[in-house]
């Protein structure tokens, strides 16, 4: 699970490793699985460790972070506002123009298949985005 272009790569995913290690709860077994299913979704996502200890997947910029609190492990996409989500799988930061977020309480399952596809959703908006920046430049 290692990102394959950016040089701090390797400290992120160790990062993140050790953050999953710590928890020792649902919290951790949790942002595992949801790791699992990024890089599952997108075998090129890389991952950066942000804001003194934020696990977060990249392609072509953020596509979401994986921040754990007491009662939550909370995944904010960075460009939710503009992601389809058809199985209504985003349940926080509802209100706000940019930002979605998903959040997944103990004992709570993920459907799958629909939070790949907001991976790919997501990591296609970034690259679309960039795509967008350099064709202006042109």
């Amino acid at each position: 699970m290692q990102a394959k272009a950016h040089p701090d790569s390797q400290t992120a995913s160790a990062n993140i490793t050790k953050r999953i290690q710590e928890l020792e709860d649902w919290r951790g077994d949790t942002l595992a699985h949801i790791r699992e299913l990024i890089h599952a979704a997108d075998p090129d996502i890389q991952e950066e460790w942000k804001w003194r200890g934020v696990p977060v997947w990249s392609h072509d910029g953020i596509v979401c972070t994986g921040e754990t609190y007491k009662q939550v492990v909370k995944l904010t996409f960075a460009r939710g506002a503009s992601i389809k989500d058809p199985k209504n799988l985003f349940n926080s930061s509802l209100e706000g123009n940019t930002r979605r977020a998903i959040d997944i309480r103990e004992g709570e399952k993920i459907n799958e298949p629909a939070f790949k596809g907001l991976i790919r959703a997501a990591a296609a908006a970034n690259s679309a985005a960039v795509a967008q920046r350099k064709a202006k430049k042109k």
